[in-house]
Parts: C-alpha cells; structure tokens; sequence
C-alpha cells in the first residue's frame, strides 16, 4: 500500500466544484491583484484568528520579511530566533542587513527555550521571532515579559501553525506584536501556490505592512519608504476563502490521526526507542514528528516500502553555511543538533485512513526488529 506524505488530490476531491466556482468568480471579475477577493479574506481570516488586522501578502516568507521591515529591523540590530526551523525564520533577518541571534530549542517540544531568550538579549536586540513549529504552540510568556519591559517587538512565526492555541487559549499568531501565516501548498490551510498573512492588532503596524506590500507607494506612484511587490493574488484569496471554510473539521482529522498514532506505536510496543509529539491541547499538527536513533535508515526502509516521510530539518541554522561569519559552532546547541539527526515527519494529513496508519507502524515495527504481536 503506498502511504504518500500528503495527499492535496484527496483533499482537492472533497472541494473541487467549490474551489471551481471561486476561480471562476474571479476569471469573471478579471482583478487578480489584491481587490474584493483579497479583502474579504483578509476579514475572514482576522475573524478565524480572532484579531483585528489582517494583510494578505505573496508568501509565508514576505510575511516575515515586511514584519520586520515595517519595525525597521535592519543593519546594525539583532533578532533572536531559534536555530531550528526553515530558513526564512534567519533569511529574512539577514536579508535585512541584521544578525540573526540564536537559541537552542526544548528537547520536548522542538520550540525555542524561551527562558534562555533572556540571555540573548542585548542593546541591538530589535525583535524576537518565536517560531510555533510542527503546529504546536512556543511558550510565549517569558518571551512576551523579557520584550516587554525591554521595548522589544515580538514577531511569532506561524507559518506551521495556523489555529494553534497556546497553554493559555491564544491563538499562534494573535499573541505577539505582528504574526506571520504562511498558504504554501503543504500547509494546514494551503492555497494554489504562494501566499501568506501578516495578522496584527495594531492598526499602525497594519497600515504600514498595507503600504511596503505595494513597494510602499501611497499614493500610488508616490513613495515615502522603499517596499516591495508583496501581493497576494486574488486567485490565491479565492481558493483559501474556499478552504478556511473546511479547516476546523481538517484540523480534527489531523489530531485524531496523531492520536491514532500514539496508540498505534504502544499497541506495536516500540516507544522505548520511538518518542512521539506529546497529546498537547491546540497543537494542529501540520506534522506529526517523531524522534528515532536510527531516522536515516528508517526512512530508506519507509521509502522502499511505499511510506513517504520527510526530514525536518536536516541541519540547524547556525551550522548553515551562508551563517558561517557569526561564528556559531557545532556543539554549541546540542538540543536543537540531536532534532537534526533524529526527527522524522510521518504522513499526517487528513484524509490519511486507518489502514494507511497501520501500513506505517508495521513497517517501523518491522524495521526495529519487533515480532509482529499481532494485528493492529
């Protein structure tokens, strides 16, 4: 049985007379830039995350980006982000001309150690970017005290968590000064193509991410500031008003999946060697991670049984190489290099079945040298 990472043609099925309409809504109303289709999503999404401001933008990355260039982050200022997470969580950073300042992440969680944010922060720092990754919520509070007894911006990188929820009942991207969505196709709530969402309750920081999307032109063709074409296209704004209406339910089916998995993995009696992401209220799972001594050969051995898998992320930020002149060294955050060499992200997504799940753990079974105990 082959078992795909993600399946978006089993969620296309379910959707696709609707998706359809809406692209033709648009075709018909030839306004494929920003328009009507942008701003009602963007109103629905700032109800679904339930705050006040939201701008759509043409990626998960350009959400960071125009975050921090409508702080003014640039040259000569710090920002302090976890060294594990995909690299637009640093490039935007350096992309700015300011230096990227890590912190190793919590072994449980896979999410910044927020509490050794503290020790990072200097007179440069001008913003600290958590990241919710896997779907599940950072521990925000010390982060948002140090920030704000300090006068520093807290910018959440959600791109993985759209929906999550905090110990506390926030919702990932509602909690700091300027959150940051990523739609890319494989994302919990994934459009056509590119396209992202600064959500914000600050109507000053709102109008100003307003004006940068349009290479900050107001009025058009009069610039006080330099921007950037960051757009969200109404086609992309189309399909998502389409899916925002389905997410919930999604999301369910991703939780119970993850719990399918849990007693799936103890019923094959394989996690002393296997760790699994913790039964944590709000977490949306946009992956289901696991973490396993020997995840290189698992994963050919998963391969070549039919299971797809993915390796988030292969190799931390600061051991990059385009980071080699800050002067990070291997060793230096041992929590956040062990995730590197052991996470595997099975298939999670939401049309998964139950015999697909099974096909997996037998096969992590199998791989670990347990005897089949009998059917799952």
């Amino acid at each position: 049985m082959h078992v795909p990472l993600l399946d978006l043609t089993a969620q296309y099925a379910q959707i696709r007379d609707e998706v359809r309409d809406a692209i033709d809504r648009v075709c018909a109303s030839q306004q494929f830039i920003l328009g009507s289709e942008v701003a009602a999503f963007e109103e629905e999404l700032a109800g679904y995350c339930g705050i006040r401001y939201a701008v759509g933008v043409s990626s998960g990355t350009d959400a960071l980006l125009v975050a921090l260039m409508a702080l003014g982050v640039g040259p000569g200022d710090e920002v302090i982000t976890p060294t594990f997470s995909f690299f637009a969580t640093a490039g935007v950073i350096a992309r700015l001309g300011a230096r990227p300042v890590f912190v190793d992440i919590d072994p449980a969680t896979s999410n910044i150690q927020s509490r050794a944010v503290v020790d990072k922060i200097t007179f440069r720092t001008k913003a600290i970017v958590p990241v919710h990754l896997f779907g599940r919520c950072a521990e925000m509070g010390p982060i948002l005290d140090a920030a704000r007894v300090r006068g520093i911006a807290v910018v959440e990188d959600a791109a993985q968590a759209i929906g999550a929820r905090d110990e506390e009942g926030r919702i990932a991207g509602s909690i700091g000064d300027l959150g940051c969505l990523s739609f890319f196709p494989s994302k919990n709530l994934g459009a056509f193509g590119d396209g992202g969402m600064v959500i914000t309750n600050d109507p000053g920081l709102a109008e100003t991410v307003r004006v940068l999307r349009t290479h900050g032109s107001k009025p058009k063709y009069f610039h006080k500031r330099v921007g950037g074409n960051f757009r969200l296209d109404a086609l992309q704004a189309a399909v998502l008003r389409v899916k925002l209406r389905y997410l919930d339910a999604w999301t369910k089916a991703r939780r119970d999946n993850a719990d399918r998995y849990r007693a799936l993995l103890q019923q094959a009696d394989v996690l002393d060697e296997i760790t699994v992401p913790a039964d944590v209220p709000g977490h949306i799972y946009n992956q289901f991670v696991i973490r396993v001594a020997e995840r290189d050969r698992l994963q050919v051995d998963l391969k070549e049984h039919g299971v797809g898998t993915e390796v988030y992320y292969p190799l931390p930020l600061h051991l990059q190489e385009c980071f080699e002149s800050l002067g990070y060294h291997k060793g230096e955050f041992p929590a956040a290099e062990a995730a590197a060499r052991e996470s595997l992200a099975l298939p999670i997504y939401p049309e998964l079945t139950d015999a697909q799940q099974k096909v997996v753990v037998e096969t992590i079974r199998t791989f670990l040298g347990y005897e089949a105990g009998g059917d799952l």
